[in-house]
C-alpha cells in the first residue's frame, strides 16, 4: 500500500494530511432499492458509470483482491492499481473500500457504500482521502481535484 492510514474511510473522521471527499445521495426507499444498490456496488457499477474500466471486472470486490482501474482521455490511459482493503455486507450497510498501490497516481483510499436508515431510505456514499503520488499528479493537482469531483458525481449517478 502507498499510505499508512489503512481503513481510514471506515473512521468517523478521515485522516489528516489528505484531500477529503465525502458525498452522500438518496437512492430511494425500501428493500428492493437497497438490494439493487448493493448489486450495483459489488458489480463495479459505480466505476463503470464514471467511465472507468476495472480489471478483472467479473470478480466482485473482496479483501486482498487487487484490481486495475483504468481511465484516460483519448489515447492517454492511466492504469491505477488498487487493493480491496475491506468489505461491509450487513443488513443495512454494504460496500467496500480500496486503497492505492505503487503505480497509482494518487495515494489514499476510496470507499463505495450503500446505507439504509431507520426510515428505510437508501443512501449511496462515497468517502475518500488522497494526495498526489506522482510528479504529474502533483503538477496537475488543481485539475486532479476537479476531475475527482466529476468522477465522484459520476459514481453517484450510477443509481439514477
Amino acid at each position: 500500500m502507498t499510505y499508512p492510514d489503512l481503513e481510514g474511510t471506515r473512521r468517523a473522521v478521515l485522516p489528516d494530511g489528505y484531500h477529503h471527499v465525502e458525498r452522500r445521495v438518496r437512492v430511494g426507499h425500501g428493500d428492493e432499492v437497497f438490494h439493487d444498490a448493493r448489486t450495483t456496488v459489488f458489480t463495479w457499477g459505480m466505476q463503470r458509470r464514471a467511465g472507468l474500466t476495472v480489471f478483472p471486472a467479473d470478480i466482485p470486490p473482496k479483501p486482498e483482491h487487487t484490481v486495475l482501474v483504468v481511465t484516460g482521455l483519448g489515447p492517454i490511459k492511466i492504469v491505477a492499481p488498487c487493493r480491496i482493503i475491506y468489505t461491509v455486507d450487513e443488513s443495512d450497510r454494504t460496500g467496500f473500500g480500496y486503497g492505492t498501490l505503487p503505480g497509482h497516481p494518487e495515494s489514499g483510499e476510496e470507499a463505495f457504500l450503500v446505507e439504509r436508515d431507520q426510515q428505510g431510505d437508501v443512501w449511496a456514499v462515497v468517502r475518500a482521502f488522497s494526495r498526489p503520488a506522482t510528479w504529474y499528479s502533483r503538477l496537475g493537482s488543481p485539475v486532479a481535484r476537479l476531475v475527482q469531483r466529476k468522477v465522484t458525481n459520476d459514481y453517484l449517478r450510477a443509481f439514477e
